[in-house]
């Protein structure tokens, strides 16, 4: 009674759960370019100073500044990801305008700290004092004051010109802005013939590191040339959605009438262990946020294909133990062992090749490996521990007791 009160409240617990949250999950999902329109542009970094270099560390800190310009001008959902050693990838879906993106993304940041001084009444911050390019590369760190509140610590290149500023600024602000957006505006509090100079005021260490990432940008400022752009209207990203969805849909129905026909009461375990492992999966990309393109749905459904294969190695080598005469029980047992080194000898080498692909790939080959390597990790959890679990209680309940329940005839099997 206890195994059968277990079997149907799994069965009814996880059905309840799916169908509850399935819609929503739906909805969640993060789609790509491919599936949701819009356009893409593949940019080449340079540094606008001779004798500068492209640093990992510029790169990355370029790449956060076209995000946040990205976010300022209303995008939706924009993906930026960095390349090799000197590219960024911009993906930018729903964009009516793609010529005001692209002017307003390929400007190079631009850091300055600003004053008041000569400014008309109503202005505010009109005169720059210092531009990104007059302060020393990757010079700005993060310190603590003797209150132990988050500082940034900077040094500029000309110490005259600094103490100058400084002297001609005492007790009053110095603006610091990224593009024309205020970061911060500190107060001069001493005059400083050093080159080196103190910025408190931050809340919390988060927003100093924020300040200093953005100082360590302005000191290396990059070009961005375009070397690629492609555009993808919303209606034929939908279409590809539709047809690849529906081509999945009947598969997968298919692959699930053949595996009840085929092995009866564990085609039907199956099929309920491939539902929720399809299930799991969306709530993986929803709780990442990953984004869902058409090369991670192909790497979806070919994930689906290699869970019914190893549900097929498995059942076929129970079927084979039933036939050489042992028990229901035993054959399960035997079969289930004999099947799982080759399915995870399998399965760890393609997770290999996929590891394999996601290092040394690009854009929709990284989003293909990564997904077909979730794809595996779910499948080995569902339907080969998941539908096990179901499949032993069955049989330890009685339910699945006979030869014909696994699709074997009894003129098969044969005597001990």
């Amino acid at each position: 009674m206890k195994r059968i009160i277990s079997f149907i409240a799994t069965v009814l617990v996880v059905t309840g759960i799916m169908i509850f949250t399935s819609p929503g999950l739906v909805q969640d999902v993060r789609l790509g370019l491919d599936l949701k329109g819009g356009f893409e542009i593949l940019y080449e970094a340079e540094p606008l100073a001779e004798g500068q270099e492209v640093t990992p560390e510029s790169l990355q800190e370029t790449a956060k500044s076209l995000q946040k310009r990205a976010d300022a001008i209303g995008t939706t959902e924009p993906e930026i990801t960095t390349e090799g050693s000197n590219r960024i990838r911009l993906k930018v879906p729903g964009v009516a305008n793609e010529e005001e993106i692209r002017k307003t993304m390929k400007e190079p940041a631009n850091l300055t700290f600003r004053s008041n001084d000569g400014c008309a009444e109503g202005e505010e911050f009109c005169k720059i004092e210092l531009r990104g390019d007059d302060f020393v590369e990757n010079a700005a760190s993060i310190g603590v004051d003797g209150l132990n509140q988050p500082v940034v610590n900077i040094q500029v290149k000309d110490k005259a010109k600094f103490a100058e500023i400084t002297q001609r600024l005492l007790g009053k602000q110095l603006a610091i802005y990224l593009d024309d957006t205020l970061l911060s505006a500190p107060t001069v509090q001493a005059v400083l013939t050093d080159g080196n100079a103190m910025i408190t005021g931050s809340e919390s260490r988060e927003e100093a590191q924020q300040l200093r990432d953005t100082v360590n940008l302005g000191a290396l400022p990059l070009k961005l040339t375009e070397k690629y752009s492609q555009s993808v209207g919303a209606t034929l990203g939908m279409e590809s959605l539709n047809k690849t969805l529906q081509a999945g849909l009947i598969a997968s129905a298919i692959i699930l009438l053949f595996m009840v026909i085929i092995y009866r009461i564990p085609g039907l375990i199956a099929s309920f262990a491939l539902i929720v492992h399809t299930w799991l999966l969306i709530l993986i990309f929803v709780l990442a946020d990953f984004t869902l393109t058409l090369p991670g749905i192909a790497a979806f459904i070919l994930g689906i294909g290699m869970a019914v294969d190893a549900n097929i190695i498995t059942f076929e080598r129970i079927r084979e133990e039933m036939r050489s005469g042992k028990s229901i029980s035993s054959a399960v047992k035997a079969g289930g062992k004999s099947s799982f080194r080759t399915i995870i000898d399998s399965n760890v080498t393609t997770i290999i090749v996929a590891a394999v692909m996601f290092a040394f790939g690009t854009g929709s080959v990284k989003g293909f490996a990564i997904v077909l390597i979730l794809e595996i990790i779910v499948s080995i959890a569902t339907n080969v521990y998941f539908s096990r679990f179901l499949l032993n209680l069955l049989v330890k309940i009685g339910w699945a007791s006979k030869p014909g329940q696994f699709g074997v005839k009894e003129s098969e099997i044969r005597a001990l």
